[in-house]
This record gives C-alpha cells, structure tokens and sequence, in this order.
C-alpha cells in the first residue's frame, strides 16, 4: 500500500507547557478546525477528546500524552498533548523522544512558569525544534510583549514575534500577520468563529512595520542571502522570509511567536499554518544513529521507506478491548501488519499483529506504518517503553529514553485477601505502562511499596486501581526517597575467608572509596598491577558493590554518587571464585563506607507559589518553618510569586495549608530540583525510626 502523504509533508509534533496554559484547548480546536472532530470538546465540561481517562475529565487535567492524526491542508499531522502537572512528567520525555519539533504554550498574563522551564529544558535535551504560541491574550492581563521578553530573558531563546495581537484583555480582536503583511480578524458565529481578512489599519500601520523589520533583522542575523538583501535595503518576498525562519527554526536558532485565544477560537488556524511553515518534516532531521550489540558500530538509518526497519516503542498502553497497545514511531522501513520483527532490547523474535492510527483511545486500523509515522502495535507483548524494533536482517538498537526516578513512595494494602493477587497483576500492568512508577516488597515487612513523581501521582495510580482494576487498597503515609552517600575518602583493606571443607572461598581486595560528583552514580576503576587479582573477578567485584549499593549501610536506601578503584588485592587459585569476590566486594565496600561516613541525602524541590499580595509574610513564615529557602519574590499586578526550595519531606500536606492561609486564594507548583544533604539530627532521627521498623515490635 503506498503512502497517502510525501514524507515532506508530514509533522510529527508536540504541545507541551505549564498546567493550565491551554494544550487540550488548543488541540480540541486542531481537531475542529482541521474537520477531525465536528464538535468542540471543552476541558472544564470533562469533554474534551484527548483528556479520555475519567481522572482526566473529573480533574480537568492532563494526565497520559495522547496521540492523534489530523491533516491540514494536504499535510498529515501527527499531534501527541501532553500533561502540564510535573508529576506525569515522564509523559513528556517520552514524547519528546520521539517528535520532530512542539508547539510551547504560555500563558498571556502568567508568561514563563516552573514546568514551562523545566519542558523547554527537556526539548533542549532532545534538540528538538519549537514553535511558541502565547495563549489566553482575552485574558485580563494579557501582555504579549511580557512574555516575549521573559522567553527571551528566562528561557535565554531567541524569540521572534511572526504575528503581533490586534488588541488585548476583552478587546482582544485578533492579529496582523508580519509575514504577509495583513490583519486577521475573528468574528463572532455561530459555528465559533468566522475568520476575516483585511489590510492593516492605518493606526497600526507604523507599529506593524517597526514588528516586521524586528523580524527581518533577526532572521537576517541567522541567513547570509537575507543579510545581503538587508545590507542592500532590498525587501525580501514572503517566500524568502518563510524558507530562513523555517531553516533557523529547525535548526533552533530562532523560536517563532504567534499568538491568539484558543478558547475563542483565535489564532488557531495560523498556528496550524506556522506548524507547516516551520516545523520539520522527518526528513528535515538529520538520521536515526544506532548501534549494533556485536560490533557497537554507528549505524545509520535515513527516513525512506525502501531502508531497513527501525521503530522506538515509546508508550505502553492496556485498551480493556485490544489488550496491550505499544506506541511506536518509525524512523526508517515500513511496519507490516502479520510480519515477524526483532526487539533488539529483549534479543526476541515477535509478530506484529495489528497496527492502528491512534486518535485519543480510538483506533483506525492501517496494514502498515511508514517511516515518519507514529501509531500503535498489537501483538508485542515482550516489548517495553524504550525497546527498539526492526527488521530480522538488519538489526539496529536505537538510544533508550531516560526517565527521572521516583521520589515519593507509600505502602499500599489490599483491603481484603481476595485482592491481594489482582493487586499484583494491576500493579505490574500499570508499572508497564509508567516507567516513573515503581512497585518493590519490603522483604522485611512484607509491605507493597508503589512509588511516583509526586502525591497526585501516587493518587491517580490509586483512582485507577479501584476503577480499572476493581482492587480496593488502604494507603499508608507518604515515604520519602532518601539515598545515602559518603563523607570523605578513605582507603580499606577486605579479606573473605571462609572454609567449609572441600574448596572453600578466597578473596582479597584493597580498594579507595571517595564521594563522587553529583549524579554520578557508581564510577569504577581498576588500577590492580601484576595480575594479583585475576582480570576477570573485577565485573565481580563490581556487581558485588553494586549490590551493597543497592541497600546502603546507613538505614537501608540506595546509595549514590561514589567513586570506588580497586587499588590491590590478592587471590587463590583453588578456593578464589567470582562468588567470593562478589561477596569481597560487597561487605568491602560497606566496611569502607562506614569508616568514610554516612550522611542522608533528601529530594529537594523547586516550588513556586501565587497568591494575592497581603498574603506574602504569612506565605514566607511558612515556607521557611519547612526549612525552605526563598530564591525570588516577584509581583505581577496584585499577586505576589515566591520561588523556594524546599524539602519534599515537609511539604506534604502543604495544599491544606496554602488554602487556609490564602483563604483558597492561593495556588502553588513543585517539581523535584536535586538530591541535597540532611541536617544531621534529622537524619539520625529517620535512621533511628527505620532500623525499629527493621526490628519489628518486640
């Protein structure tokens, strides 16, 4: 079956900013206007078709990135919206992975915010270009020239306005676009609204013309053929301005800015134009590079469909009719539906089923996927998040996606005993699903332990139990992911004797621990002369501290950030074994750690919180009685924005808190900044009630 669209003519984007800056919005009106969809869903009516969970619709957030297909104007669209809450942020690294270029929203009047930051750092990550929209302008306190200006201040990008609004707040009438040189205004009707264009008025003739040559002049910095036709005075046609924002777009340089109001049905249509305009094509990008397990050789694959497979599973997702759905992109070859494909991950031979073009948690079946499409595969049920898939004689393995690690954890118990195996199998499928969700059985008090990004996290993993799974739990109190890591260096001496009649057990190492740069991890080194300790016991050795570090000596939590070089040592060639040096490497290392000391690191999180202005002393007590630090303060009209940072453990709770103090006026956002040091007393505390939890009651 041939493909229905030129690669150059399919988009593969994202939506992507802060809660509530309007992603579903914009989508729903996507869907509209590209004629998906012939009724406007709206998020705060629980009808919007991308927010499909029931969690989505009663909260009226996003909660799971949804994919759909649309096409504009004789190009296919494929759009994924993804969730603003920082707790489901492994939803947009996921994503992002996999896209070609986003959509970033902001808000007209609160401009850049925390999760704005932190889904343009992710993009940066993945280099993948952007496009950004300045939503709600009918707002009151609508400022589109703000918010360029903290885009470009905050966010340090070089932002260039392509239309600039007619009017803001309640008069807010639509925009003139500088490209073309016209005004776009959006009239009132009853099938949402009319679009109308006319020539610039003649009062905002002077202002237009100043935003053009803005425009041009930033351009021209990033293309020498404009430059020339700058430094000459020449004015260059639309075409050559589109082809140098395009190309400077793609290759990040410049971030175009529109504008408009979603929710009244403004400004959309000449986004979807500028996704065309300047968004990529999967063949704008440079090649998928991968590598093969044998030779760890590059291989590179081009976006044709006459080239080999290579697709990235990028979600996992269980549909109560299809069973389990694996989001795939494709980056090279054509996915056959009933053809037999290799996970280069798993070394597993598996058939593809059948293949569908998602829309929200709707599926159009298709026999093939082409390179440069996203849809989602049945029948791959050896394969998780970040497993690559290609063809059986040409093997490839793509780079995997890294997800942040959980930070918050609590213990759930089945509220009967009827529950207890359905809560196994529940908690596995959703764990496929969510690659921030971890479930693990204390060994010690038997207790379940499920661990996420945050408390709506851990909440909805809950919610979804009972509803989707029909398993009751009781929820024990929040835990905190601590780590542990040393102090200082010191240099340790291990033996491991042990006889036992026959051949015993013999290993000997000398080895310097010292704390490591953050977010290190284990970094191993072997600096042994002489062969005194055989080659091929060191990976022992290594699993062996890997294995100590996975339940520090201090109180039990995983340990980070150490540098360990095994330094001398000594074996024998009877009784030394890869066991005995595993079990050397592991007691070694906690003995040396405890003589380098032991100190507990906590999660520490970037908060942000807005409420109005009388409200900033009560507001700062509060956060410096949780042992947070104030970063910045800020005033934006009569709303006060404090920026802190403060330890997950005490902010438990704090939504209560912030309610009562604002009088339900406040609101606040966090998301996890760093690992930092406890103050000692608090440590010995947490260390003293975990080693009694060990204890058990006497």
């Amino acid at each position: 079956m041939p493909r229905k669209v030129d690669i150059n003519k399919v988009r593969n984007i994202g939506l992507m900013a802060h809660i509530d800056a309007g992603k579903t919005t914009v989508t729903e009106r996507m869907l509209f206007f590209t004629g998906k969809s012939h009724k406007i869903g709206e998020v705060h009516d629980g009808e919007a078709t991308m927010d499909w969970m029931v969690q989505e619709q009663e909260r009226g957030i996003t909660i799971t990135c949804a994919a759909t297909t649309t096409y504009w104007k004789g190009h296919r669209i494929n759009i994924i919206d993804t969730p603003g809450h920082v707790d489901f942020t492994a939803e947009v690294e996921r994503s992002l992975r996999v896209l070609d270029g986003t959509v970033t929203l902001f808000c007209a009047v609160s401009g850049v915010q925390p999760q704005s930051e932190t889904v343009w750092r992710q993009a940066e990550k993945y280099q993948v270009p952007r496009i950004a929209f300045v939503n709600k302008m009918d707002r009151t306190g609508a400022d589109f020239e703000g918010v360029v200006r903290e885009i470009k201040e905050e966010l340090g990008a070089n932002a260039v306005p392509v239309v600039i609004p007619i009017g803001a707040e309640d008069s807010f009438r639509g925009i003139i676009d500088l490209v073309d040189m016209k005004a776009i205004y959006y009239d009132v009707a009853p099938e949402g609204v009319t679009l109308r264009e006319e020539p610039i008025p003649e009062e905002l003739l002077d202002s237009a013309r100043q935003a053009k040559e803005t425009m041009i002049e930033r351009i021209s910095e990033q293309d020498d053929h404009l430059m020339e036709m700058f430094i000459d005075g020449a004015t260059p046609g639309r075409g050559e301005v589109a082809r140098a924002m395009r190309e400077a777009t793609i290759a990040g340089r410049i971030i175009p800015v529109l504008c408009g109001a979603a929710f009244r049905n403004k400004g959309v249509r000449r986004l979807l134009d500028a996704i065309i305009d300047y968004l990529p094509s999967p063949a704008d990008l440079p090649p998928v590079i991968g590598t093969h397990d044998e030779a760890e050789n590059e291989i590179i694959r081009h976006p044709r469909d006459d080239a080999p497979l290579a697709a990235l599973a990028f979600k996992i997702q269980t549909d109560k009719h299809m069973g389990k759905l694996t989001y795939v992109r494709v980056y090279s070859g054509v996915l056959k539906a009933g053809e037999f494909v290799h996970n280069s991950n798993r070394e597993k031979r598996q058939r593809v089923g059948r293949l569908f073009e998602m829309h929200a948690n709707k599926q159009m079946a298709v026999e093939e996927l082409h390179s440069g499409d996203v849809g989602a595969v049945v029948g791959l049920a050896d394969t998780y998040t970040g497993d690559t898939i290609c063809g059986e004689e040409h093997p490839i393995l793509l780079e995997s996606i890294e997800f942040p690690s959980p930070v918050i954890g609590v213990a759930v118990t089945p509220a009967s005993r009827a529950d207890r195996d359905k809560l196994a199998r529940a908690l596995a499928r959703l764990a496929e699903e969510d690659p921030t969700f971890t479930v693990k059985v204390n060994s010690e008090t038997s207790e379940v332990i499920i661990s996420g990004m945050g408390e709506l996290h851990i909440e909805v993993i809950v919610d979804r139990l009972l509803r989707e799974f029909n398993v009751s739990v009781t929820v024990g109190k929040p835990q905190v992911a601590y780590r542990e890591a040393i102090i200082s260096s010191v240099e340790h001496d291990h033996r491991h004797v042990k006889q036992t009649g026959g051949h015993g057990q013999y290993a000997h190492m000398r080895v310097l621990v010292e704390p490591g740069e953050p977010g290190s991890g284990l970094q191993f080194f072997n600096k042994v002369k002489g062969g005194r300790i055989p080659r091929e016991y060191m990976p022992a050795i290594e699993r062996g501290i890997i294995d100590a570090m996975a339940e520090g000596p201090y109180a039990g939590f995983p340990m980070v950030d150490v540098k360990v070089t095994v330094v001398d040592g000594s074996s024998h060639e009877v009784d030394s074994s890869e066991q005995a040096f595993r079990i050397c490497g592991a007691d070694g290392f906690r003995d040396a750690c405890r003589k380098a000391g032991m100190r507990l690191l906590e999660p520490v999180m970037s908060v942000e919180v807005t409420a109005p202005e009388q409200h900033i002393g009560a507001l700062t007590g509060s956060l410096c009685s949780k042992r947070g630090k104030i970063v910045q303060m800020a005033t934006k009209g009569t709303t006060c924005i404090l920026r802190a940072r403060v330890p997950l453990g005490e902010m438990f709770g704090y939504s209560s808190e912030l309610r009562s103090i604002t009088s339900g006026r406040g609101e606040f956002t966090m998301h996890f900044e760093r690992y930092e040091a406890m103050p000692y007393s608090l440590a010995e505390e947490i260390v003293t009630a975990r080693r009694e939890a060990r204890r058990g009651p006497r």
